[in-house]
């Protein structure tokens, strides 16, 4: 399952650099995936999700992987001073589909690069 950030956040984004996918972003920060810009849902052609938050950091599930193949832990929960990065429910996912994500993100970021 991905990661989320629960609302006790304290915004001290120790999280955010130690995300391999760059699933992390800053309150209200817009994100892009393969391409594809999103933000707040107020802006047009916004991306409307659970995990966007205009008031703490939060974690894109598209991105995240729970840092498999990069590390044993996810490296935001092993950070976090507060405790505030925890498993997912609502994005539940097994091992070998968040490797697979994994490889789509590595895919992504290997064509960015040459381009």
């Amino acid at each position: 399952m991905a990661i989320y950030i629960t609302s006790d956040c304290i915004n001290c984004g120790a999280c955010e650099p130690e995300c391999p996918n760059t699933a992390i972003y800053e309150a209200g920060a817009e994100w892009e995936l393969a391409g594809a810009k999103h933000h707040d849902s107020t802006s047009p052609g916004g991306f409307t999700g659970e995990f966007f938050s205009p008031e703490f950091y939060f974690i894109v599930p598209d991105k995240c992987t729970e840092c498999k193949g990069f590390h044993d832990e996810p490296q935001c929960a092993a950070v976090c001073p507060v405790d505030c990065c925890l498993p997912d429910p609502n994005n539940v996912e097994t091992e070998e589909g968040l490797l697979k994500k994994k490889d789509y993100l590595d895919s992504i970021d290997q064509i960015r690069l040459r381009n």
